[in-house]
């Protein structure tokens, strides 16, 4: 991230959807060499193909709109929709003869803290590719109204993540976040005030990873790797998951370690917990899962405790109104006109950013591991989730070490299988949303639930 997000500045701007033909046209032609010049996906196939081709074309024929809601295991899931939508939907299409107009194409809502580390010319390519941003840790109305444009009135249909961040694990979904139903209940009601008769769908949309060659080697090699960055020396050298499985409850196991340490120390926090040190669980899975739930905690009520935050919520929220709390310490309203700020105003916004986002980075390690159950491996002991859960590792000591998360290390070709699912009514819910404010609140909390389930039976 650049180190502008130290010092203090005005807040940040809405950066509206502008959608440029020119541009979507560039972005699918430079697409497959893209994805093979900068990612090890070497394959991408769709199932149930022929269910988004005729969503398509009833939402190109005005009898419906609907929402592409997709798991967002990897930074790359966008990408890998793109690439549906341009190069796998027009030749299912064609081989059905299903007739659809081009392009095809979704908008899509993507957080605005993405351009902060990624770069302001993401913006301008996002915001020409038709997407509108959200800051998700607040009630950002800007934001949803540019959505709900959208999704009644955009020329595409719309897609989002429901889950609101990736968890780095193709076979375990983040609870959902509630916005995406909500969104949807919206577009039946603007739908209805405007005498507008389509019918409104989520279609969920499943995105699983894998490997063409199990990469034990490669594992072998990163486990390596991390054992010596954080101090162990392992004299096994085997790369067989009974020979490696050992080694990564090792490494968990000495890390955590580490991270109790650092939290009692410098943070008074108390670690390990009384049913850790009086042995009460003696299983290292559940220990491991234990210890790691400590931690995060641990983690998250420092940051909240700055900002005057309560400790309720899901991992996701939680880690959602603290980025926020930053972003408000370091985007700041009294900040619009800076140039009219005395040195000394502007030296101590400079001050209170700094630490906004040293405290933020305590957040950063949660994201990491808030899907990590301690089972994930010893339930299924495959290649993949393996690999997973070791980069999940890398990624923790890579941002405790202060460099990219982002450029992982590359275990082997993968080949990446998106799966769509049953469409789900909207418009057959809405009656009973609008009866009340309480059964609205209801209708959303069930919709969110039914979403939830359907994009797990599609792993």
């Amino acid at each position: 991230m650049s180190d502008t997000n130290y010092q203090a500045q005005p807040p940040l701007e809405f950066i509206p959807p502008n959608f440029h033909p020119g541009v979507l046209k560039i972005a699918h032609l430079l697409l497959p060499h893209w994805m093979r010049w900068q990612t090890t996906i070497s394959s991408i196939e769709a199932e149930n193909i022929q269910i988004l081709a005729n969503s398509y074309q009833q939402f190109q024929d005005g009898k419906i709109r609907f929402m592409l809601a997709f798991r967002h295991p990897q930074i790359q899931d966008p990408q890998c929709l793109l690439y549906l939508l341009s190069q796998l939907l027009p030749k299912a299409a064609g081989q059905k003869d299903i007739i659809l107009q081009n392009p095809l194409h979704a908008h899509f809502i993507y957080d605005r803290g993405i351009p902060l580390w990624a770069g302001n010319y993401v913006g301008w390519l996002f915001s020409r590719l038709g997407g509108t941003p959200i800051q998700r840790g607040k009630a950002d109305w800007t934001g949803l109204r540019s959505a709900r444009e959208l999704f009644v009135n955009g020329k595409f249909p719309i897609s989002a993540a429901p889950e609101g961040a990736t968890n780095g694990l193709s076979e375990i979904i983040s609870p959902l976040e509630p916005g995406i139903a909500q969104l949807s209940f919206w577009c039946a009601e603007d739908l209805q005030k405007a005498n507008r008769n389509e019918q409104v769908f989520i279609l969920p949309v499943g995105i699983k990873y894998g490997y063409v060659d199990e990469p034990w080697e490669n594992i072998a090699k990163l486990l390596t790797e991390l054992e010596l960055i954080s101090g162990l020396n392992s004299e096994n050298t085997g790369t067989t998951f009974a020979e490696l499985y050992p080694r990564l409850l090792t490494l968990a196991e000495h890390l955590l370690s580490v991270m109790e340490k650092f939290y009692s120390r410098f943070y008074h926090q108390t670690l390990p917990d009384e049913k850790i040190v009086k042995g009460e669980i003696t299983d290292r899975n559940e220990a491991l899962a234990y210890r790691l739930q400590a931690v995060m905690n641990a983690a998250l009520f420092i940051s909240e405790q700055y900002f005057d935050l309560p400790s309720r919520g899901n991992w996701n929220d939680r880690c959602r109104k603290v980025e926020q709390a930053a972003w408000n310490y370091i985007y700041r309203e009294d900040f619009k006109d800076i140039k009219s700020l005395s040195p000394i105003e502007k030296s101590l916004g400079d001050r209170i950013a700094e630490e906004a986002f040293s405290r933020m980075w305590h957040t950063r390690l949660v994201e990491s591991f808030v899907a990590v159950s301690g089972m994930y491996i010893r339930e299924k002991p495959t290649a993949e989730r393996f690999a997973e859960t070791t980069l999940l590792l890398w990624d923790m000591l890579r941002k405790i070490q202060g460099g990219n998360p982002f450029k992982r290390p590359n275990l082997g070709k993968q080949k990446v299988k998106i799966t769509i699912g049953d469409p789900i009514s909207v418009s057959d819910r809405y009656g009973d949303y609008k009866s009340s404010r309480v059964a609205a609140r209801q209708a959303v909390s069930e919709l969110t639930n039914d979403l939830q389930t359907a994009l797990e039976k599609l792993i």
